[in-house]
């Protein structure tokens, strides 16, 4: 496995731009499965988790061209149900998390799905509950056998009820989406997600000629067609590699300039940011952060010490804790991040205190960084990567470090950031893939 090695402290300068979103690839290219019909995605990120899905669909029988850099065609017209029951399709579609959208749009197609219980980051826990509560209140009956891990689905025929999700699962709600738009009869579906991601895939299922309303919102009403057609899409930026670079940028003192943001689907991201003392100017689609020697952590108006907790959009994504956890180590001031959704996302914080982060782990779920305000640097030490967002914050770690670090485990990274360590060399940082 490869491992990046890095020597802290150099000045990162330019103008990047972020890669299209990870989160929305997964949903639109399962989508796809819903037509027979063509349908074309821009902005699509060149990494592993999105290329492992879409050599799935292929295995699937889809036909999956690569029309141009960052975009590809997918016609799922031929598709080969019996791979399915294949060892082949249990070995891949458990080693990927984002498979588990493959079950909306194939049982609303097909009547019938399995799946292996998918793999992912190692961050807790993640239930599939959600998922299955909604396909079964449409009508699905579906079965887990614990020896191997497979869910088996099956459903003659998908009919429109009135749900309201245990939680507001980004996955789950998408995954009830793309069953709902060929039920029979109309879906309604209270506290849904309502995340860019998910209104991004409600648009593109109307242009392929569903009926969804409510998009943008935690009540959604899907009149179920017949059939849907295809369509071109264009993906976001994704937002989570934004908040990256900020922090980033906030570490190690650059003069950055993160182009394309489309800054009116970014929520709350820029004030937590603001929040953590980051100075960021935002012009247009265009965010830039100048350096600065100090950044002070803001309280509460009563003068207590700042929380940071993540929530259903639109409140703060949990794929950025780990990211605002590392930039509030050098900030002035100290910080409560409490991360409520998995117990194991914050385990990474014992390398920073290796580092020489000042951090108390108060429990699984919520740690207080005392900012060291630049007066001692991080010092570069060996460590692994466990999973996407806390490899990158270690990356974030490293690049600001004081002498040389090694994060090995780094195709955890390259799951969700595309040519990460060349796209940073281009700024300056002294970073090699070993």
């Amino acid at each position: 496995m490869d491992t990046f090695r890095i020597h802290g402290g150099a000045p990162l300068n330019g103008s990047i731009e972020p890669q299209g979103a990870k989160n929305e690839a997964l949903q639109v290219i399962c989508a796809a499965l819903l037509t027979d019909e063509p349908v074309t995605l821009h902005n699509v990120p060149d990494i592993r988790d999105v290329n492992k899905l879409l050599e799935l669909l292929s295995d699937l029988g889809c036909s999956v061209q690569k029309t141009a850099h960052h975009s590809w065609t997918i016609t799922a017209k031929n598709i080969n149900l019996t791979y399915l029951e294949t060892d082949d399709y249990r070995k891949k579609a458990s080693a990927l998390r984002g498979s588990v959208m493959l079950l909306g749009p194939i049982l609303a197609r097909f009547g019938k799905a399995r799946l292996p219980r998918p793999g992912g980051d190692k961050i807790g826990r993640r239930r599939l509950d959600t998922h299955f509560l909604g396909f079964k209140l449409l009508g699905a009956q579906f079965t887990f056998h614990a020896t191997n891990h497979l869910f088996t689905i099956d459903a003659s025929r998908l009919t429109g009820t009135y749900m309201l999700l245990d939680e507001a699962s980004v996955t789950g709600t998408a995954n009830i989406i793309m069953a709902a738009t060929l039920a029979k009869g109309t879906t309604v579906i209270y506290n849904a997600a309502c995340e860019p991601y998910i209104q991004q895939l409600c648009h593109m299922l109307n242009r392929m000629g569903a009926k969804i309303s409510g998009i943008g919102s935690n009540l959604l009403t899907i009149e179920g067609v017949d059939r849907l057609n295809g369509t071109e899409h264009t993906l976001l930026p994704d937002m989570i590699e934004i908040g990256s670079f900020i922090g980033m940028a906030a570490m190690t003192r650059a003069n950055l300039t993160i182009k394309n943001c489309r800054t009116d689907q970014l929520g709350l991201i820029p004030e937590v940011f603001r929040r953590l003392g980051i100075a960021l100017e935002i012009k247009g689609d265009d965010i830039r952060i100048l350096p600065q020697d100090n950044y002070v952590i803001e309280n509460f108006i009563d003068g207590s010490i700042l929380s940071i907790a993540d929530a259903p959009w639109p409140g703060f994504t949990p794929d950025l804790l780990s990211v605002a956890l590392v930039t509030a180590t050098q900030a002035r001031g100290t910080v409560l991040i409490h991360q409520k959704m998995f117990e194991s996302r914050l385990f990474f914080v014992d390398k920073l205190i290796e580092m020489g982060a000042q951090i108390i782990l108060c429990d699984p779920h919520r740690a207080t960084v005392i900012g060291l305000d630049r007066k001692q640097p991080l010092r570069g030490i060996k460590m692994s990567s466990p999973d996407i967002r806390a490899g990158v914050a270690l990356l974030i770690a490293a690049l600001s470090a004081e002498g040389t670090s090694e994060i090995s485990n780094v195709h955890q990274i390259d799951r969700g950031y595309e040519r990460i360590d060349e796209r940073l060399k281009a700024l300056g940082a002294q970073i090699e893939r070993i």
